[in-house]
């Protein structure tokens, strides 16, 4: 089964939560962010205790394969930081497939840390479980985190 199915994206499109990354024209990469984890997060060992609403998920981060190790999904994930630091999030969290090894560096140099390795309650046989990232930002108020 192809993951993001069509109908997700065009769900995500149209909640305004789909977002691309381009360049004269051409897309090199694409994710969701928005507030909905999509399964048990609070399963995970996260270093601040936050309720939905007050951390952002990144979601289906993907590079076109042209581009992969050009730096599009740092930048990808640099625009999130930014976003969710700017709208007073308190952190950013995303999972990935504990085989994704690329994603998984990537996210742990971008200062991401990990919050164990779960199962979600998604019920998708081929991925019974999923590593959680967190990475802190600001509180509600504004200060700034313990890690920054």
């Amino acid at each position: 089964r192809a993951y993001p199915s069509h109908r997700s994206v065009e769900k995500a499109i149209a909640q305004g939560v789909q977002y691309l990354c381009m360049e004269d024209g051409a897309v090199l990469g694409g994710f969701i962010l928005n507030e909905d984890p999509q399964g048990s997060y609070e399963k995970g060992k996260w270093t601040r205790a936050l309720a939905r609403g007050e951390y952002l998920v990144i979601h289906t981060l993907a590079t076109e394969p042209s581009c992969q190790g050009k730096g599009v999904g740092k930048a990808m994930v640099e625009f999130c930081v930014r976003k969710a630091k700017n709208e007073g999030y308190g952190a950013l969290r995303i999972d990935v497939v504990p085989e994704n090894l690329p994603a998984r560096k990537l996210y742990e140099a971008m200062g991401f840390a990990f919050a164990g390795e779960v199962d979600l309650d998604r019920n998708i046989p081929e991925i019974p479980s999923f590593a959680l990232y967190e990475r802190n930002l600001q509180n509600r108020s504004g200060g700034a985190s313990e890690t920054e």
